[in-house]
Parts: C-alpha cells; structure tokens; sequence
C-alpha cells in the first residue's frame, strides 16, 4: 500500500505519575500526545509508512517532539515551522470511581495560527494512498479548521482515501464556531467516519434509541441506525464505524465496536477491560488499527474491524498517549489469548 499522511497538533502531555492526583504529586511526567498523532505512532507499530504534519515553532521543546516521533519511525519532513509555542495538556489519571481529568493549555499554540497555503499539500500527498483528520482539529481555530479542509479537498481531488475521528471536545471549540456549523463540510469529503457512542449525536444530532453509556453495557446492534443515517447524511462515506465503551468504573470498561458498510453491521467481540492504566489515545489506537486492518485485510471487514478492538483493548494497559502493540500482539489477542502469561 501507499503512504499514509495525519495532520493535527501535537502537544506536551505532563501527567502525575501513577494514579496520584495534581496536588499530590512533586513533579509531572512528560512525554508527547495528540489525537491524530497517536494514530501515525500507531500506524508505524505495523510497520505501515506514515507521515505526521503540523505546524511548530523552532525551539527546543520542538526538537525534543521531534526526536521522540522520529524514534517511533515516523515521517516529520512534511512539518511546517512557525508560531511560538507548542501546546500542553495536563492529565490526571482516574481509578475506580473518581474519573480521569484533562486540562487543555493550547491557546495561541503554533498550529492554532495556522493559514491556508501555509502546507503544500501537493508535496505532503505525493505517493500518498490515506489521510487522516480528526474533529480535535478544527476545533482549535478557524485558520485550523480552513487547512483541515484544504488538505480534505486536496485529498479528494487526488483520490485519495480520507477519514475521520469525529473526537468531539466540547471544550475546545471557543473561537465563534460550534461543531455543528464547520464539521459537516468536513465530514462531506471523508471515506471513512469512525466516532464513539456518543460523538454522532452531539454533532449531527444522530443518536441510537434506549442506550445508556453509563450503564456498563452497550449494545451494538442499535447503532445500525446511526450507520445509516450518516451515510444518509454524508454520502460519500463508505464505511461508518463506532467504538462502544460502557464504563462500569474509571477502572473497569467493556470495549467493543461496530462497522456498518451500507448493507451489513460488523459487531466485534466485546472485550472487559477490569484494569484500565490509561484510557488516554483509547480511540487514536483504534483508529490505528483499522487503518491496517483496512489496508490488510482488504475483503474482510470483520477481521478489520476485530483488529481495531483488539489493539485499542491492549492500548488500556499502556501508559501515555501512544500505542506500543505489534501485529503479532494484536492478533494474538484477537484469536482468544488474553491471559497475559509471560512470553519466554
């Protein structure tokens, strides 16, 4: 397959070690996250050939980023440089009934001043067969989601494959616009629409009848109806998927998914994940995952989509933003071995 191309913002994560909360802690481990970035980490794990772009500023802290994507094998050279600073996100990792907390310091970051024009896209797409976008993006500012759909029409005017976490943050989208006014042109020109149980409702106003998230239980089977109204909706899209998390405890999820094609809804198997060290990328290593499955399994939708679970389920056991899980970790997984027994 051809090369794969994400474009969304990194940023420093600092984090309290362990399950220690802000006030409690001496000092904060740093390491480097953001959804569409932890997707191209999650691509390079399986060896496919990606390319990260954003906009920087030129300092150190950049270069830091820089070394650390580069030793996970992925493509920067398309990254553009301007601005002042790189964004930051605080979190603090939740257990049993007390929930994880992110806090967002992002404003006037580099890729928030971001302008059309600013990315050749002609260059970035060169040899370039998928793109990947999420609605993070566009809800950093206007000059952010311009380029967001810049590289989309760019994108479709090559052919290439595109598509979207919908990853919608209420919090983030401060600058005049909500999400129901920008990301609609967004979606229009985007192949493959992935998004939680509760994204489609929250931006489309599409939503499944008798679910409750919080329950601990989610049944796929009622999300067919939302398959269908977004492919209603968004005709260009040919494969609508959603992760089903029910949250039994900050702790204790269970983790499954659905893809519906147009004519058949794929359920994978639901996985109960009883002891969750990061939640954090939960849906970025997903994404990942079905993007090799996809570009793998190309007559098995089933088996893509199982990939997909498989690989956001070990996610949950791995610290930090990005996911570290190899093929042959995932396909384990996928064909019944979840005992964690040492590999000798």
């Amino acid at each position: 397959m051809g090369k794969i191309v994400t474009f969304g913002e990194v940023m420093l994560r600092l984090a309290p070690p362990d399950f220690l909360r802000f006030r409690q802690s001496t000092f904060l481990e740093s390491t480097f996250g953001g959804g569409e970035v932890n997707v191209a980490v999650s691509c390079d794990n399986y060896g496919l050939d990606v390319s990260f772009v954003t906009r920087l500023p030129k300092n150190d802290i950049t270069d830091w980023c820089i070394a650390t994507l580069k030793s996970y094998g992925v493509n920067t050279n398309n990254i553009v440089y301007g601005g002042d600073r790189v964004g930051i996100y605080f979190v603090e990792t939740g257990a049993v009934s007390r929930g994880s907390k992110v806090i967002y310091d992002r404003a006037n970051s580099a890729i928030s001043e971001i302008k059309p024009g600013m990315i050749d896209w002609d260059k970035v797409f060169d040899g370039v067969t998928w793109f990947h976008w999420t609605g993070i993006t566009p809800a950093i500012s206007q000059g952010a989601a311009d380029v967001c759909l810049e590289g989309i029409k760019a994108a479709n005017a090559k052919g290439i494959t595109v598509s979207c976490d919908i990853n919608y943050r209420k919090n983030l989208w401060k600058y005049g616009k909500s999400a129901e006014e920008v990301m609609p042109d967004l979606v229009a020109g985007t192949d493959i629409i992935l998004g939680n149980e509760e994204d489609a409702e929250k931006v489309f106003g599409i939503h499944p009848e008798g679910v409750d998230v919080t329950s601990g239980h989610v049944e796929g089977a009622a999300y067919e109806s939302v398959g269908k109204q977004m492919m209603a909706k968004f005709p260009r899209a040919k494969k609508v998927i959603i992760t089903l998390r029910g949250s039994v405890s900050a702790s204790h999820n269970s983790w499954s998914g659905v893809l519906w094609d147009g004519s058949t809804l794929f359920q994978a198997p639901t996985y109960q994940i009883t002891h969750i060290v990061d939640r954090v990328g939960g849906g970025d290593s997903f994404m990942g995952g079905l993007i090799y499955g996809l570009n793998n399994y190309t007559e098995d939708d089933q088996k893509a989509l199982d990939f997909a679970v498989a690989a956001s389920c070990l996610k949950h056991t791995i610290k930090g933003d990005f996911n570290q899980v190899t093929v042959e970790e995932v396909e384990k997984l996928m064909g019944g071995d979840a005992s964690g027994r040492v590999a000798r």
